[in-house]
């Protein structure tokens, strides 16, 4: 029974999740101008590729998806490094001095995001940042979020610490041990934390809205959030644009995913 329960548990997750990228593609399949259909279904009446045609035609919908896979390929790998590198470091640091930076981290998590927009602005603006892509970057080299740190951190603690015991016996230091010995072994929360990062920078809107003037420079969201003001007869050109936001982020996930699966099989001996 629970043989058989499983496999139809994962089909309904699945049919749950597919569901709004399956009302996408039929979506971007109408005749531009037509209200959003009521249901869902399977094709439109009249299948056709007007409304991805109106879609690049209205917005520049191809410079948007290179400004944003510059901004994600520069900010994810970036964002993962630091985050690392920073959870590594907090798990080397003595009780007392770990116990403060964790709580430090649990504190900035709840500061409101809209409390930073300001400082973050009149600090850029000061630095000629406005305008470029630094402020869509800059929160990489904090690491993006201290969840991720956090997520680190609990990862290398999982780590024996005999192995590190006995890499110091080799004579690694601390960019030694986390090349050679912790960072192998935390693969899965690598994959993980790169998707979540890619998510964040993909669909950040508040930060180009705030930083980039500059047409050139516009992400995707802000091509999204242009169609959008078309209004509802604009649906299936919305859609359209939406699905082609959309593609390279579940690509993105269904990559990590596989990766994330395989290295969770191979270091699983650390969730004992």
């Amino acid at each position: 029974m629970k043989a058989t329960a499983r496999p139809i548990g994962a089909l309904l997750v699945a049919i749950l999740f597919l569901a709004p990228l399956s009302f996408l593609v039929t979506g971007g399949l109408r005749e531009p101008g037509l209200l959003p259909a009521g249901g869902f279904p399977l094709l439109p009446e009249r299948v056709t590729l007007d409304a991805y045609e109106r879609a690049f035609a209205l917005v520049p919908l191809g410079r948007q998806l290179v400004n944003s896979l510059i901004v994600a390929a520069i900010a994810v790998p970036l964002s993962v490094l630091v985050a690392s590198w920073a959870g590594f470091a907090m798990m080397l640091l003595p009780r007392r001095h770990r116990r403060l930076a964790v709580g430090s981290s649990l504190v900035l998590l709840m500061v409101p995001l809209a409390a930073l927009w300001l400082p973050r602005f009149v600090l850029f603006r000061a630095v000629g940042a406005i305008d470029t892509y630094i402020p869509l970057i800059a929160p990489a080299l904090l690491g993006m979020s201290p969840f991720y740190v956090l997520l680190f951190y609990w990862s290398y603690r999982r780590v024996p610490r005999d192995l590190f015991d006995a890499g110091r016996l080799e004579g690694l230091g601390a960019y030694g041990l986390w090349r050679r010995v912790a960072a192998p072994l935390v693969r899965p929360t690598t994959f993980a934390v790169a998707a979540l990062a890619f998510v964040t920078t993909w669909g950040n809107f508040i930060d180009p809205v705030l930083f980039v003037n500059d047409p050139d420079l516009a992400t995707l969201p802000l091509g999204l959030r242009s169609l959008a003001a078309l209004g509802p007869t604009s649906f299936p050109v919305l859609l359209a644009a939406a699905l082609v936001a959309t593609l390279p982020a579940a690509l993105a996930f269904a990559a990590v995913q596989r990766r994330f699966l395989q290295s969770t099989r191979e270091a699983g001996w650390l969730g004992r």
